[in-house]
Order: structure tokens, then sequence, then C-alpha cells
């Protein structure tokens, strides 16, 4: 069902918990209190109900059931609207995942919709139970325990974000080949929670804005400036990582290119190597390949060759390919071919 939890409060104390919105509208009639209603992905009829009996403003209406916003906070006469981007963190599956939460506060009502698992309202609930004077202070005083929440479910995920990013420079030196791909959902994560993050600074700081006009009492004043400043530092967290993922990236290309260069290198000392052989190889087989020519030659049985007649030309055609292989080893050794 998307009616998680409803009451009626007066004085801070929880009074009643009708079944139905039915019962909540006529209850608060009656009786000079505060109507907190849970929503869980509720259908169009029964957000449409809630902002017929509040008169919640058409715009804040149509968000609520498209989703999909960006955290804000914008107010409609007497009734404020928020939208919050909680996140959580999936040990199983180590990713991070985010919700939307929107709240409609007014007079004398507090309506949470929520579209994820997180955070957890429940808790939220039980803790200003436990502090009827907190409660009693108004629907605001809900309003900023919500955030507050958001934001404390905030610290587990920057726990699971430091212990992935660990481990990926433990992945990035060992040279594992999946890393890469790791690096990148990462730093998607890490964009998306540094958005979420960033954005809840500016619906806080409207509210500070507005202690003196509205009139917001000095506990719950002092209770906003602590969530805000543990907002802040969960916002420069953010920032970190997503420098330290930055720089991962960075050094992710650099050792890729370095190891393409090693292996161009090693490429090229082979061709050299080979190079050098096959000019050794070339070298020697021209050496030897001269005096077979002038052996061939001379060895040729035609009787008008006047060398074969010769006394001499057995002595000089051995001079000759003598001098021939001297004369290319000389020339090859110059040329450093061997």
């Amino acid at each position: 069902m998307s009616l998680v939890d409803n009451a009626i409060y007066v004085d801070g104390r929880r009074v009643a918990d009708p079944e139905t919105l039915d019962d909540t509208f006529e209850l608060l009639r009656e009786q000079d209190g505060m109507a907190w209603i849970g929503l869980y992905r509720p259908d169009v009829a029964e957000i449409c109900a809630v902002a017929a009996e509040f008169g919640l403003h058409p715009s804040a209406v149509d968000d609520a059931i498209a989703a999909h916003q960006r955290p804000k906070l914008e107010r409609y006469g007497s009734a404020l609207f928020a939208v919050l981007r909680p996140a959580r963190y999936v040990e199983a599956s180590e990713k991070v995942e985010f919700g939307e939460l929107h709240v409609f506060v007014g007079p004398d009502f507090v309506v949470t919709v929520r579209h994820a698992e997180s955070p957890d309202l429940a808790r939220v609930r039980r803790h200003l139970e436990r502090e009827p004077d907190v409660l009693a202070a108004g629907p605001e005083s809900v309003l900023y325990a919500i955030i507050d929440q958001v934001v404390d479910e905030y610290v587990p995920v920057i726990a699971g974000l430091e212990n992935d990013i660990d481990e990926i420079e433990d992945e990035l030196f060992r040279g594992e080949a999946t890393v890469s791909r790791r690096i990148y959902e990462l730093a998607r994560e890490v964009i998306e929670f540094q958005r979420a993050t960033h954005s809840l600074l500016h619906p806080i700081t409207s509210l500070e804005d507005g202690f003196d006009r509205y009139g917001v009492p000095h506990d719950l004043q002092h209770r906003l400036r602590l969530v805000r400043g543990h907002s802040a530092r969960i916002a420069e967290r953010a920032d970190s990582f997503r420098a330290i993922v930055q720089n991962a990236l960075t050094l992710r290309s650099t050792l890729i290119n370095q190891q393409q260069n090693d292996e161009m290198r090693h490429l090229a000392e082979t061709s050299l190597a080979q190079s050098e052989e096959v000019k050794k190889i070339s070298g020697w087989a021209a050496i030897l390949f001269a005096p077979s020519i002038v052996g061939t030659i001379h060895g040729m049985n035609f009787d008008v060759m006047p060398e074969l007649h010769w006394r001499f030309g057995y002595p000089l055609a051995i001079v000759e390919m003598a001098l021939t292989s001297v004369l290319l080893y000389v020339v090859f050794k110059r040329r450093r071919w061997l």
C-alpha cells in the first residue's frame, strides 16, 4: 500500500492513527493538530486527493507525480515544497542507489512522497515522537528532521565510495584489465552524488533565510545550522572524491599509453635486431656470391676464352675471387652491415 504511515499529532504527541486519507482529513478538521501523511510511490489519484484537501500548488503536484527532480525548495504562500535526493550504498552490488523524496509542508500538515527505499522516514518519525517539544514546534520541524536524516544517510555512502576508491587504486597499480570500466562507473556515481550533496545546500540556505521572516524557533534554527554544516562537509568530501576519480582516470590513461609505448619500443627493438641480422646475412651472401660468379664464368667450356689456355689464368681467377670478397667485406664492414 502507498499509505505507509499516517498520524495526527496534537502538541507534539501522536493522538490518532487514521486508516484512510479520508479519516485523516476528517480528524484533522476536528482537532487542532498536525497531520503527517507518509506515502510510498502513490498513484495519481492518491496524490490528487491529498492536493485537493490541502490546496497544494498544481506545479508542485505535477513535480511529485512526474518525479525525476533535482533538490530544491519552493514556497507557495504558506506552504513549502521540498525535493530531496537521498542516497544509500548497497554493499552487495557495491553501487550507490539514488532516490527521490518530495515533502509538502503546510500550516497543519506534512505530506511525504517517497519514490525509493531511502530515506528511513520511520526512524525520523520515531525520533521526533520521542521529542514532543520539537514536534510541537510545527510541520517545519518535521522537514528539518527529514533533511537531517537524508544528510545522515550520506555518511555510509561516503564510506562505501571511499572503500571503492581504495580498491580501484590497488587494481590500478596491479594493472587489472577491468579497472577502466570500474573507474568510469564509479565516476558516474561520484558525479551524481556530488550533484545531490551540492544541490541540497541551496534549500537549506533558503530555509535559513526565512528564519526571521517566518518566526522559526531558535532551537530549530540551531538544528538546521548543524545540518547545514554537516551537509557542507559531506559536499566537500564528494568534491575530493571526484578529484581522486579524475586523477585515477588520468593515471589509467597514462599507464595505458606507457604500456603501449613499451610495446612499440619492444617491437621497434625486435625489428631493428631483425634488420641487423638481415644485413649480416645479405652481406655474407654477397661476399660468397661474387666468387661464385667468377668461378662460374671461368668454368664455362668454351675454347675461345683465352684465359683457359693461359698459364696464369687459374691463379688470376683465384686472386680475382679473393679480391672481390675482400673488397665486399671492407665495404659492408664500413657500412656496419657486418
